[in-house]
């Protein structure tokens, strides 16, 4: 599929999670077959400020590519003057604005999924971004702000006819937030309504879950998150999916946790020990979830203070749970 100018080979996504997707993480999912990872969202005010935090959450690895960093904010000038300096010093292919967060500590600042309420300042943003830059400005919303205000589709067209080369729709309200089912129904109406690539986003934990959103909504492409927490190897399924082909099983346990160790270690590079080690030890019970007799372990996980610790426990871990 293309965004834009930009072409994308595989049309499954890694959606941008704060906390989660920074660059070690995209690497292992881009290696494990994503077509597209998306950073962390970086505040638009946060970049104006030269805020140095900012510069580390929109670090791209040498080999991502195409790349998509995402952006947030509520003023258009400030989002339009954060766009170019993203541009000028992550040279990525894609820029991507974020309105669909539902978290308090945005929504409470009009950002995120608080623009869904204001579709016409919404619009204002992705035009002034839309005019700043080169590349390919994307938009990702949410179904609307609550169950009484659904306006995806209002939404939608609203941001296609300000220049937005593509669209991804989480099919669940802001009051919603993670719960109860993706509604697919919203996201196949969006697709119906616009003549930008749409990318289907939400439940998206399997194989059956990624053809159900393809058949029945009719995206050009898919956004996995959650089920992407420890699991890679999801990107692979769902690639040789896409491709015609028989599905793989998971890698051995000791295979998977060589790759989490692989992945702490490149965010240490990043980050140093100590942020990394105290990420790692989200990940790595991310990485043992489902595994028979890892609860010992997820405990002493929590514990970890050191690579030196990091690395015996993960080696003790492949030992004695599983080949």
């Amino acid at each position: 599929m293309k965004i834009g100018n930009v072409t994308i080979e595989t049309p499954i996504f890694l959606a941008p999670m704060a906390g989660v997707t920074d660059i070690a993480f995209r690497r292992v999912c881009r290696m494990a077959g994503a077509g597209l990872a998306t950073t962390e969202m970086v505040s638009s005010r946060a970049l104006l400020y030269q805020d140095k935090k900012s510069n580390q959450l929109m670090t791209l690895d040498r080999e991502e590519s195409p790349s998509c960093v995402q952006l947030f904010g509520n003023d258009p000038d400030a989002m339009a003057e954060a766009a170019k300096i993203v541009c000028e010093r992550t040279n990525c292919s894609i820029l991507d604005i974020n309105m669909g967060c539902p978290t308090p500590k945005i929504v409470n600042n009009g950002d995120g999924s608080a623009l869904m309420k204001n579709p016409a300042l919404a619009g204002e943003i992705v035009k002034r971004v839309r005019a700043a830059i080169d590349i390919p400005v994307t938009v990702k919303f949410r179904k609307g702000w609550d169950s009484g205000s659904v306006n995806a589709v209002e939404f939608a067209k609203v941001v296609e006819g300000n220049g937005a080369d593509a669209i991804t729709v989480h099919g669940r309200t802001r009051q919603a937030m993670y719960s109860g089912r993706v509604d697919l129904d919203v996201i196949r109406e969006v697709k119906r309504a616009v003549s930008i690539p749409v990318v289907a986003n939400g439940d998206i934990f399997s194989v059956d879950d990624a053809r159900r959103a393809f058949n029945y909504t009719g995206a050009d492409a898919i956004m996995v998150g959650r089920g992407a927490f420890g699991n890679p190897w999801i990107f692979t399924q769902l690639k040789a999916f896409v491709n015609g082909e028989e599905i793989p099983p998971l890698p051995s346990l000791k295979e998977r946790l060589g790759i989490a160790h692989g992945q702490i270690l490149y965010a240490a590079e990043h980050k140093g020990e100590r942020v990394a080690i105290l990420e790692a030890r989200r990940h790595l019970a991310w990485y043992l979830k489902g595994v028979r007799g890892a609860n010992f372990y997820k405990e002493k996980i929590c514990h970890l203070n050191s690579m030196e610790e990091l690395s015996r426990t993960v080696r003790e871990i492949g030992d004695t749970l599983g080949g």
